[in-house]
């Protein structure tokens, strides 16, 4: 599976990536199948099922506003956040549906949008169902799909296989491991996130990866500043209030003081504001996941404010090696907290910016698989256990902490010489088998945790 950087890194929409974006994906990638075989203007219904967690927490992550928007053809990367109520408000007044964008026909949610709380597909519990059928009730089309986590999705036909996305590329450097990536790095005389350089010129040009991550940078810069300009209470029944905004103002007119702790109070609200703005289901970048998206943005932040020499060249370096992290648990365990509860979303997250942080301050290689480990190691058994399924209470708060989790590990990494007792690898494996031991009700379902011992409201 050789994916780029910019896999793990995606623009998308809040609140969840396997809950929003990747439903809304599937949606999107069954629409286009219908117009590229020309089926289009015989379709009299379309059916949507969604199943296992996608059930479960669905309607809190808007799984069902995303599919909606899906099957209209719209796309996560590139659909605007403020038009998405008005079309979602003309579907279900007039109980029709612009399927592609370009066929018009009747939609009853009630009946045409099921959630099967009680069942769930046999590959992956984030499974979802299309049917499109003719005026006789023929089905002219159907496909299988899974939301795998950090906007990915698999066809029912490919799950399983190596790949997921688009065709399959080969690199100068691939590898399956960390001790792979070590060692291919030590043979080439080559630093992480030189050698991921290099196989992400298999995908496009230097000039346009470093563009484009530094693009994704300033997404994430924009999402913090409009969550520290926003105020108010967050969608659903939770009345969260926002709190960015005020931490924000706080800091600011404190910052004479120079006081001992600002530097983890930024973080704080650094990975808060953007974590508010993706409840809000404003535009954020996966990193690898929505539930997770502030943590990397709020290292990078702090690497901009408070790391002296801080640089484009370090921003470059840090997405670059902390894209690699990403792929390693893409690979051999998964970023769903579907499959292995929030370890695998705000645990590997917190690995991908401690090692990110110490690539952007020139650490060794070594130190920055150590990170890397340090960072997952205390997150292992991390549950996901999210209060009436909204991606707010712990989520939004559990990126602060993973943020300054991640900002520690870096440190403790770089007083040493990156030399310790357990591998990346290990730690890997670790959480994976920890993900299969855990109970299913602790795994985004809402049905374990805080979401069964905490009053909704």
């Amino acid at each position: 599976m050789n994916l780029s950087a910019l896999d793990i890194f995606k623009v998308g929409v809040g609140p969840s990536s396997s809950h929003t974006m990747g439903p809304m994906n599937a949606a999107c990638a069954f629409v286009h199948d219908l117009d590229s075989m020309s089926l289009l203007g015989r379709i009299d219904k379309v059916a949507a099922q969604v199943y296992g967690s996608l059930a479960l927490t669905g309607r809190g992550h808007c799984t069902d506003r995303a599919i909606l928007l899906g099957l209209e053809g719209n796309q996560p990367a590139t659909i605007d956040p403020a038009a998405m109520e008005p079309s979602l408000e003309r579907i279900r007044r007039t109980g029709r549906i612009l399927i592609a964008g370009q066929h018009e026909i009747a939609f009853d949610e009630p009946l045409d949008l099921l959630f099967h709380r009680d069942q769930t597909l046999p590959q992956h519990p984030n499974g979802m169902r299309f049917t499109a059928l003719d005026a006789a009730g023929n089905v002219l089309h159907r496909e299988e799909f899974f939301s795998t986590g950090g906007g990915f999705i698999v066809r029912a036909r490919d799950f399983g296989k190596t790949y997921e996305g688009g065709p399959q590329v080969d690199v100068p450097h691939p590898f399956t491991s960390g001790h792979e990536l070590l060692e291919l790095a030590r043979n080439r005389g080559l630093e992480l996130h030189e050698l991921m350089l290099e196989n992400e010129r298999a995908f496009r040009p230097d000039a346009e990866t470093r563009a484009a991550l530094l693009n994704l940078w300033s997404i994430m810069d924009g999402c913090i500043q409009r969550g520290f300009e926003a105020n108010g209470l967050l969608p659903g029944v939770l009345k969260v209030r926002r709190r960015a905004s005020r931490m924000q103002r706080v800091l600011l007119e404190q910052s004479a003081q120079h006081r001992p702790l600002d530097a983890i109070e930024w973080v704080n609200a650094f990975a808060l504001s953007v974590n508010e703005e993706n409840a809000a289901g404003g535009r954020v970048v996966t990193a690898p996941t929505n539930g997770a998206a502030g943590i990397v943005p709020a290292v990078l932040a702090y690497y901009r404010k408070f790391e002296p020499g801080a640089s484009e060249n370090g921003i470059v370096r840090f997405l670059l090696v902390a894209g690699a992290i990403g792929m390693l648990y893409k690979r051999n365990a998964s970023i769903s907290g579907a499959e292995m509860g929030c370890q695998g979303e705000v645990g590997v997250a917190c690995s991908m910016a401690a090692a990110g942080l110490v690539a952007a301050l020139n650490g060794t290689n070594e130190q920055v698989e150590n990170a890397a480990e340090i960072g997952m190691e205390h997150n292992l058994g991390l549950t996901c256990d999210p209060i009436a399924g909204l991606v707010q209470i712990p989520c939004i708060e559990r990126n602060a902490m993973g943020a300054v989790k991640a900002i520690n590990a870096a440190r403790l990494s770089m007083r040493g010489d990156g030399t310790h007792k357990v591998s990346l690898d290990q730690v890997i494996n670790t959480m994976r088998q920890t993900g299969h031991d855990m109970s299913t009700i602790y795994k985004e379902t809402s049905q374990g945790g805080l979401a069964v011992n905490v009053p909704e409201c």
